[in-house]
């Protein structure tokens, strides 16, 4: 697969690993004392990494809105590669040779690392939403080939975002564009209906009817047919909804084993052949038990429509995101071309779950959070989000946005009626290791075991940790044998007060006596503090 080269890119394309991993400080909770929706103000590469040990392959769905990159300084948020905050990331990571670089090669060094964290974020069912414009359209499709593969590439979205755009070389840029990649095959769209069909079933992406795969015209048979006759094996002991079960095209122990069945002594075929149906199965088409035997049939869904490729709803223009944000402040222009909630609303209508976890690293004014909690309040979701922004309006304007439209604002005719919800606002804090590579205990012992835990497992610490038990993960118990106070030490008394009956150990302390004979016996790992902590 053709990659693309840039200058910088050998300092950068790793620098995702070699950011320092801090813990987050939660500074206050908005309307509510365990809320799960974040905003995050920090540089968006470091937050990104404090993300992982909750959220990695977790996230839903991803929004962005990264410097488009335009060449015009004036603009303070879609124009920011020149900001402060990232010339001087440049300078230490890329080096002095930075200084030299197109403004094309800062963009893409910029966003090299952060896409790669954002993937890793991503669920394998999750899919990425991230708004552009020309000038960095084909390098930011060329590093999202490459990082999220070109099998995964969906859709270039066209949005006309200003109908009265001034012209340039005799042609108006009247248009964006979102480019859309799923994590993984796994990934499958919300189906979309426009409401006047009822049907029989439903599941939950919406309705459907159900259909043979079975041709039931003679006509078609195994005589002309002969493709299209082939078995199909039922596992009677997996349901899904509406009495459906599992099927398969290869042979299973246990399964049972069927042909379409015969009309006036005629075998007849199915509609599809092996390769479509395999792409099919349990997704589009299942088994379900029929009159003398087995049937393959088929989830319909008539009413269903596809979103075009092209979007130019007026909800989706500058002026109508900018006119929303004015109904929650009262100054004229408080934020340049902040994006319309309807823009965001559509991208996430394409996600099935109501509980999906929502990401934008890129957080501007915070319409990410307003869709999430417009959409919500609806249809009676439970949709989070989390979302990070670098700039010093993190709470001025993108959390106290979020907290107008939580609660409402306005008065009189001009009033706006609050969506609900709530949300922890948090700040970066101490990296878990000092720069000696020794552990920072001023973080706290629960964020170094959370850490701990996730770089073992790659799984969320459980809630019912205990003492110094982590958690059992795949047959292997997991003990954090820490105290700050005092030096720990792995000996026959701190075994004797495991519980755990599992078939492995590892054991995290400051001092082992036990000998390897020993520990090799009893399927037991040391590994001494802090040397052995890996690094994320």
């Amino acid at each position: 697969m053709p990659t693309l080269e840039w200058i910088g890119k050998e300092k950068v394309i790793d620098h995702h690993r070699e950011v320092p991993y801090r813990v987050l400080d939660k500074k206050y909770t908005y309307n509510g004392d365990a809320s799960e929706n974040m905003v995050i103000h920090g540089d968006n590469l470091l937050a990104l990494k404090s993300l992982l040990p909750q959220f990695e392959g977790r996230v839903d769905c991803i929004y962005i809105d990264p410097p488009y990159n335009t060449g015009n300084e004036k603009w303070v948020y879609n124009d920011n590669v020149n900001d402060p905050h990232i010339k001087k990331w440049l300078g230490e990571v890329v080096g002095p040779e930075g200084e030299d670089l197109s403004r094309h090669d800062k963009w893409l060094c910029m966003m090299y690392p952060r896409m790669k964290l954002l993937h890793q974020l991503l669920s394998d069912s999750g899919v990425i939403f991230i708004s552009i414009d020309d000038n960095e359209l084909s390098n930011l499709k060329c590093i999202c080939d490459e990082i999220f593969g070109p099998k995964n590439f969906i859709a270039n979205i066209a949005v006309e975002n200003d109908s009265r755009a001034r012209p340039y070389n005799s042609i108006s840029i009247t248009h964006e564009y979102i480019l859309v990649y799923k994590r993984s095959d796994a990934f499958s769209a919300q189906i979309l209906h426009n409401g006047s069909k009822k049907f029989r079933f439903y599941d939950e992406r919406g309705g459907y009817d159900l259909y043979e795969l079975r041709n039931r015209n003679s006509d078609f048979n195994i005589s002309n047919r002969p493709n299209l006759y082939y078995p199909f094996w039922v596992n009677p002991n997996k349901t899904y909804d509406n009495d459906l079960y599992e099927i398969d095209i290869e042979e299973h122990d246990g399964w049972i084993k069927f042909y379409p069945q015969e009309s006036k002594g005629i075998k007849t075929v199915w509609r599809w052949g092996k390769e479509k149906a395999k792409q099919n199965l349990n997704t589009v088409i299942f088994g379900r038990k029929a009159v003398g035997g087995w049937q393959v049939v088929k989830k319909y869904r008539g009413d269903a429509y596809s979103l075009n490729s092209v979007w130019t709803n007026s909800e989706f223009s500058s002026d109508s995101g900018t006119l929303t944000l004015k109904k929650y402040f009262d100054e004229k222009r408080i934020f340049g071309f902040p994006k319309p909630p309807a823009l965001i609303e559509q991208c996430l209508s394409l996600v099935a779950k109501k509980d999906a976890l929502v990401l934008d690293s890129f957080a501007g004014s915070g319409t990410t959070a307003h869709a999430v909690l417009n959409l919500n309040k609806r249809d009676g979701g439970n949709r989070k989000f989390i979302l990070v922004e670098m700039m010093d309006y993190a709470e001025t304007i993108t959390a106290e946005r979020i907290k107008r439209v939580i609660a409402g604002y306005g008065e009189g005719k001009n009033a706006v009626e609050g969506t609900g919800g709530d949300f922890g606002y948090y700040e970066l804090g101490l990296p878990l290791f000092r720069q000696d590579h020794s552990l920072n205990e001023d973080v706290g012992p629960e964020e170094i075991r959370k850490y701990v835990y996730y770089m073992e497992t790659k799984e969320r610490l459980p809630e019912k940790s205990e003492a110094y038990f982590l958690g059992e993960h795949n047959g292997t118990a997991y003990y954090f044998y820490y105290e700050r106070a005092h030096v720990t030490t792995l000996n026959h008394e701190f075994l004797s007060n495991i519980k755990a009956a599992a078939q492995n150990f590892v054991i995290y302390a400051d001092v082992c006596v036990l000998p390897k004979k020993f520990l090799t016996q009893h399927n037991i790992t040391f590994k001494k503090i802090p040397r052995d902590i890996a690094r994320l």
